[in-house]
């Protein structure tokens, strides 16, 4: 990876290389080259791209029996869907490195903290974290096939269809839905249908 003199980039990979297995690291790879293509479409900062996606899953291989012990020791508050779902917990414990270690800004870390959920009103890096994660070129499946021919024309829609098929899969698993991802959809079809109405 090339660093172009960017030493915060560097410790960032150089910290990610070192906390997580190749295919996770991969994914980070992944992901931030996408969001950083989204970036160039929509506008955002490439930078902060770059870093919020290359550190996003730094908290992913934490083992789920320590998931609730570090929150703990970190100060992490989780709430009771995170306890009780701790696949969403690397998103808390990440932004929490990326506040801590590299000093990113609160923007970053907000997008690294709502990556999995989303959440209502989000920001525009917030946006393309999440469907780049959502749609990182690793990613096999159909939906996230389908999801990146989308965002390629409309970030919003993108994120709705992602968080409509997110929902089927919780919903046919018993699986907890985090009530930042039910305010991430109704606040996108809210702004969709205020936009329909201009």
């Amino acid at each position: 990876m090339e660093y172009n003199g960017d030493e915060k980039l560097q410790a960032i990979d150089e910290y990610v290389r070192g906390k997580l297995s190749e295919k996770r690291y991969n994914h980070s790879i992944a992901v931030m080259n996408r969001a950083i293509e989204l970036a160039k479409i929509y506008g955002a900062n490439e930078r902060d791209c770059m870093y919020a996606g290359l550190i996003h899953d730094v908290a992913k291989e934490v083992p789920n029996s320590q998931y609730l012990l570090l929150a703990e020791e970190l100060g992490v508050a989780l709430d009771e869907i995170e306890k009780n779902n701790l696949l969403l917990v690397h998103s808390k414990i990440g932004a929490y490195i990326a506040k801590t270690q590299f000093h990113l800004s609160d923007e970053i870390c907000d997008a690294i903290r709502t990556h999995t959920t989303g959440c209502a009103n989000m920001t525009l890096l917030q946006k393309i974290i999440y469907i780049g994660d959502y749609t990182s070129e690793d990613r096999d499946y159909e939906a996230a096939k389908e999801a990146y021919k989308i965002v390629l024309n409309d970030l919003d829609d993108a994120i709705v269809y992602a968080l409509k098929t997110t929902f089927k899969k919780l919903l046919d698993s018993d699986i907890l839905i985090h009530p930042d991802a039910i305010d991430a959809y109704n606040s996108l079809m809210i702004e969709k249908k205020k936009n329909k109405c201009k």
